[in-house]
């Protein structure tokens, strides 16, 4: 047998791979399914301006990715989809939600949201750094 180094991103490498991963903690873990959330906010053209992607995975909230258009920012809407998320997670059974945030995002919007830093990277990538925050619903 042979490493074989690659920079090509090759997505059926990536699939492959992801693929072993996942059967093998289907095999080992205990049962539990992903469930997508996604909330929206679009204007009249049905354009996004604003939105929160996420997942329900047994007592737990995955929050993705959250985006608020610059001329939303400041007056709300980031709260306002959060604590939609958390509505809808504790509908789901959720006890706990994660997300994780660079420091050019967001780390100041969790905290008074009552998140609580978990870790962080620095140095991420090279001068900046990436937290992770957990919160109890």
């Amino acid at each position: 047998m042979e490493f074989r180094i690659t920079n090509d991103g090759n997505e059926a490498d990536i699939a492959e791979i992801y693929k072993m991963l996942k059967d093998y903690n289907l095999s080992n873990r205990e049962k539990s399914e992903n469930v997508p959330l996604g909330i929206f906010l679009e204007n009249e053209n049905g354009n996004k301006q604003a939105g929160l992607t996420a997942d329900t995975f047994g007592k737990w909230l995955c929050v993705h990715y959250l985006f608020v258009s610059e001329e939303l920012r400041g007056h709300g809407v980031g709260k306002e989809l959060i604590e939609a998320a958390e509505k809808e997670a504790i509908k789901r059974g959720c006890k706990y939600v994660f997300v994780d945030t660079f420091s050019f995002q967001a780390p100041g919007f969790y905290t008074k949201l009552g998140y609580k830093e978990v870790f962080s990277l620095q140095e991420y990538p090279y001068t900046g750094a990436r937290y992770y925050y957990t919160k109890e619903l």
